[in-house]
């Protein structure tokens, strides 16, 4: 046997072009494992080759543990059973003891090297994956070799990739023998056989093929900042010029189109529009929507939306067939865009004024002239007719130092009132509830207003009451729910 085992370790080394420690290392690992096989499965095998003569020892392992922790004991032996052999033992070591040789005969051989074999084999495709990996290329060129499920095996030098179908444009027919480009998407380690997952899907796909075609991308001249993609149909880029001399729209586009024409060929004739790409968020999402003209548009920082307001001859064209357009320049900029005309702005804007309206009546004690004034001038919350600096407050028109200070001090109070009154309601909400992931203290003040004063009492809320008790939008909603509910299940 033990000459069996050198020759069997150097023909495996030249015939495969590895190390010899590294067949060894298989090696004694086979054998560990035909070994166990004879004992028990759970057993823990060490075994030992000499280099030299081929000879190997085998080695019952078991991990010393505290007596309250012993629970198996074909891997485990207690701590005062260790310390009868040998005092000086502790927790965590090893004990082993060795076992006779055991003649694994011809078949045992065999199954031995099968084991080696596929160890070895495992050890060349992670190679040449590494190798590939080390050439940092994200864009992926090669051939179909076969179809799996309507899944694509794409053959790309000495590796083999997986094209799912998931990953493929839609309407796309790929059949065996085409050439094709795609991104790779992932490496997934666990599989069985082709590790490497490609997409032609996925916005990245997109930027890596400019990339290809524009050398100023390379040179660093211009960037593409963001992707936005419906596969098969129409993709934004959002394009931003590193150099004041280089139009980055135009330098996408190439003469007479060439370079978007050479991108949109290898993605089945997919629609690209470009767009340039700005640091004000608003003139972003204006860009984006094009080619519908914007008339205003209003921030809102708090939910991360945008109110875009477009003439009716516009609105079409912004949406876009089934809310492409929009959904689209959504997904470029990272905004919630909520399209309106003129006219439901219009309604929108005199609701919230109607509300506020309501509120400075109330709050401040005045009349509907005054509450209108404040409204015009840009007020909009007790905070700003409390602290907007006095200089600011003087300048609007009809209003004097007395009226100022005064609508300054009736702010104020009811300001430092509802903090009061929060305050009282927080004593009454449980620790758990104010410390949940997402609550601040005006929502849980709120909450305590209506009986929800646990953790417990919001997990049992549907999302609706929840919205209804508090106004929160429904995302925020759930979100609570959830993180309340956490704690269940665990």
């Amino acid at each position: 046997m033990s000459r069996e085992l050198l020759l069997l370790v150097d023909a495996l080394a030249r015939e495969k072009n590895v190390g010899k420690e590294i067949v060894f290392g298989a090696l004694e690992l086979a054998l560990a494992s035909a070994t166990k096989k004879r004992i028990h499965d759970e057993a823990d095998v060490r075994v030992s080759i000499d280099r030299n003569t081929g000879n190997f020892e085998s080695f019952r392992r078991w991990q010393v543990v505290p007596d309250d922790e012993y629970v198996n004991e074909y891997l485990e032996v207690p701590l005062s059973e260790a310390r009868k052999d040998d005092p000086d033992v502790e927790s965590g070591d090893h004990l082993e003891e060795p076992l006779e040789p055991i003649d694994f005969g011809r078949i045992g051989a065999q199954a031995a090297k099968q084991v080696i074999l596929q160890k070895i084999r495992d050890a060349e495709r992670e190679q040449i994956l590494n190798d590939f990996l080390e050439r940092k290329e994200h864009v992926v060129s090669g051939t179909i070799k076969r179809m799996e499920r309507g899944n694509a095996i794409v053959e790309a030098g000495k590796i083999e990739a997986l094209l799912p179908r998931e990953q493929m444009i839609p309407k796309e027919n790929l059949r065996v023998g085409d050439r094709v480009k795609a991104y790779l998407l992932r490496i997934d380690r666990n599989a069985r056989g082709p590790q490497i997952i490609l997409s032609r899907t996925a916005p990245e796909f997109i930027i890596r093929l400019f990339d290809l075609e524009v050398p100023e991308i390379s040179d660093g001249l211009m960037e593409i900042k963001a992707c936005a993609r419906d596969p098969g149909l129409r993709a934004k880029i959002a394009v931003k010029s590193n150099d004041p001399r280089v139009d980055p729209i135009g330098t996408c586009v190439g003469l007479r189109g060439s370079r978007v024409t050479a991108v949109r060929n290898e993605i089945g004739g997919e629609n690209i529009d470009i767009v340039l790409w700005s640091a004000d968020p608003a003139q972003f999402v204006i860009g984006a929507l094009s080619p519908a003209e914007v008339m205003s548009i209003v921030v809102d920082e708090e939910k991360h939306s945008m109110d875009v307001v477009v003439d009716e001859d516009n609105l079409a064209i912004a949406i876009g067939r089934n809310g492409q357009n929009v959904r689209l320049a959504s997904e470029l900029t990272g905004w919630n865009i909520n399209l309106m005309t003129q006219e439901e702005s219009a309604k929108r804007s005199e609701a919230e004024h109607a509300v506020t309206r309501v509120m400075f009546i109330e709050k401040l004690d005045i009349d509907e002239e005054l509450a209108d004034l404040l409204i015009e001038e840009g007020f909009s919350t007790l905070e700003e007719v409390a602290y907007v600096p006095l200089a600011e407050m003087l300048e609007i028109e009809g209003l004097d130092e007395d009226i100022v200070n005064e609508l300054r001090n009736r702010a104020r109070n009811v300001l430092l009132t509802e903090a009061i009154a929060t305050e009282e309601k927080l004593e009454q909400v449980a620790e758990d509830l104010i410390g949940l992931e997402g609550m601040d203290k005006d929502l849980a003040a709120k909450l305590a207003g209506k009986g929800v004063k646990t953790r417990d009492d919001l997990a049992e809320l549907a999302v609706d009451e929840l919205t209804e008790m508090t106004g929160v939008d429904e995302e925020r909603a759930k979100q609570l729910i959830v993180t309340a509910r956490a704690h269940w299940f665990e």
